[in-house]
């Protein structure tokens, strides 16, 4: 199986960074003036839900409990108006489970740093439990979970409440939304709507069948050829990997391209250079009768025009422009950060992205690396994998956005 790309669920849900150090409570050190230190987990967790929350504070560390003082209260008022009791139907914990104390004795946000060090005890719970529902509420919730696995442009809070994400390394919904005291200090009706319209969806998934796909490497089919295509289906997303961001300079043509034919099937190739082999590929962008996906179709329609001298006939569907509407937030769009928060994917792509960066970024006519990972061992292989990704889950991404919309 090919978890997340190419990389085992061991390694897409390590606790371990690039930088090869280990983060353990010894080396954070927060627990030696903690009165709780390692606070246990706390509730009886009957509906499976689980709440992650930022750190103990002084009242909390005093009791040894989470949730103990006015903002636990809010966070225990708003949960009674969705129908959830905070400890009899949720397990609480928080991304940081000894207190963070500034230099004159007070409460403070814990650090990046904090926040790795206490991951694998996070992680661990987790895979104990087997949440059901996993609100992570605040940014510390949010990079204890997702961040390690997230190689590029994390962001903040802003980018990533309010989604429902069938995380698949864990099998569980991640929820993210605001920390309650976050919502106390801004004390804003605007902001109280918003958060508990993202808890009252959040608590939804809990009825909500998680979804479940084949195995990547049951759906792609690496070919020699185009030739090699089966029928076409009436809807099918396709995407090419090229040898840069656009085709007009003297050198450029397209490297690969992959064709997924529903959400369970995807075709690989090579793109032959006689235009004899690459015939059936031709007819396919030709025929009007199939309806055709991509994301950001400019890219593919440029490519097929330019370097094909194909034009592509009946274009169905842009799971980018859908994206947008879907949620004008910015910096939420791209293919891989919407094939997370609706498939569960967190990475697929780290091990090729540096090969499609262009050799100089002011020039978006520069070539890429591609042709160095094709010298590699499997690289071959791997862009063939990575290209059929994309297409995979465009495909799954358009059928999930048409749902939505209702079509």
């Amino acid at each position: 199986m090919i978890d997340g790309g190419f990389f085992s669920k061991k390694e897409t849900s390590s606790i371990f960074r690039p930088d090869g150090r280990t983060y353990s409570c010894a080396s954070c050190g927060l627990y030696r003036n903690a009165k709780s230190p390692r606070m246990a987990p706390f509730g009886n967790f009957k509906k499976k839900i689980l709440n992650i929350g930022e750190a103990p504070g002084e009242i909390e560390d005093s009791r040894g409990k989470p949730w103990q003082d006015k903002t636990g209260r809010l966070l225990q008022r708003m949960y009674k108006k969705l129908g959830i009791d905070l400890f009899e139907d949720c397990l609480n914990i928080n991304a940081v489970n000894c207190r963070p104390m500034n230099k004159s004795g007070g409460n403070r946000t814990p650090t990046n740093y904090e926040i790795a060090c206490c991951r694998s005890r996070v992680w661990r719970i987790i895979r104990e439990r087997k949440p059901k529902v996993i609100i992570a509420l605040g940014n510390s919730a949010i990079f204890s979970l997702i961040e390690h696995r997230w190689k590029k442009n994390f962001g903040n809070l802003t980018k990533w409440r309010g989604w429902t994400i069938p995380d698949q390394d864990i099998q569980s919904w991640i929820c993210p939304t605001f920390h309650p005291s976050y919502v106390e200090r801004m004390d804003s009706p605007e902001v109280y709507t918003v958060w508990k319209q993202d808890l009252s969806q959040a608590f939804s998934m809990l009825n909500t069948p998680f979804p479940q796909y084949k195995p990547d490497d049951a759906c792609i089919h690496i070919i020699d050829s185009p030739e090699e295509l089966p029928s076409f289906p009436e809807l099918a997303a396709f995407d090419y990997e090229t040898t840069g961001i656009k085709p007009h300079a003297k050198g450029h043509h397209i490297i690969c391209a992959s064709i997924a034919y529903d959400e369970n099937t995807v075709y690989s190739f090579m793109m032959p250079r006689t235009n004899s082999k690459r015939q059936k590929f031709i007819e396919f962008l030709a025929n009007p009768n199939i309806k055709k996906i991509a994301h950001n179709m400019k890219f593919e329609d440029t490519w097929s025009t330019v370097r094909l001298r194909q034009e592509v006939k009946a274009w169905y569907w842009d799971t980018m422009i859908a994206a947008h509407i879907l949620d004008n937030r910015p910096v939420v769009t791209s293919l891989k950060f919407q094939t997370y928060v609706h498939q569960g994917v967190p990475d697929y792509d780290s091990e090729i992205s540096d090969y499609l960066k262009g050799k100089d970024d002011k020039n978006a006519n520069s070539f890429n690396r591609i042709s160095e990972l094709l010298k590699r061992p499997g690289g071959t292989t791997k862009l063939l994998t990575y290209c059929g990704l994309d297409s995979l889950y465009t495909y799954r991404l358009a059928i999930q956005q048409m749902r939505k919309m209702g079509i």
